[in-house]
């Protein structure tokens, strides 16, 4: 039997960090519970008055959030506020599918494209590596906007 997974990031700023992620992979915000949004509803501004309601304190407010794949085949992400600040290169690291199927200058080129608009989001270049055939497509290492590295593929 197969497991679902969650993927969790240590963050100063979940909301933010959130955010960046979901408008890097398409994913969505989900409502708080028992919410029905309607279309066009701002998840976030619901959650806000969700946690003003049950009476969370405005301090705590920004300790977690999650964001998730519309079409539901993507892993969740959940985002957790710590005090400490990364301190070395991530163990696990995610890889964004940006350019499949495609090979050489034209791959590279969609990765680039990519690149730019995640860097237009708070995303920071760290290296491009080459194409190597036959196992060495090429791909772009970026940071998140807290730091978190993850490949542009």
């Amino acid at each position: 039997m197969s497991r679902q997974v969650q993927i969790t990031f240590d963050a100063h700023n979940p909301r933010a960090l959130s955010m960046f992620w979901r408008d890097t992979l398409g994913y969505v915000h989900p409502g708080p519970p028992g919410a029905d949004l309607p279309e066009g509803a701002d998840p976030l501004a619901a959650w806000d008055e969700f946690l003003a309601r049950v009476g969370v304190p405005e301090e705590e407010r920004n300790t977690r959030s999650a964001v998730e794949d519309p079409e539901g085949r993507g892993p969740r992400l959940f985002f957790q506020q710590v005090p400490e600040g990364k301190v070395a290169k991530n163990r696990v690291h995610l890889d964004v599918r940006a350019a499949p199927g495609l090979e050489g200058e034209e791959r590279m080129a969609r990765l680039e494209a990519e690149c730019e608009r995640l860097v237009a989001l708070g995303a920071k270049r760290v290296r491009r590596y080459e194409p190597e055939p036959p196992f060495g497509g090429g791909h772009i290492i970026m940071a998140d906007p807290e730091g978190n590295e993850f490949c542009l593929d």
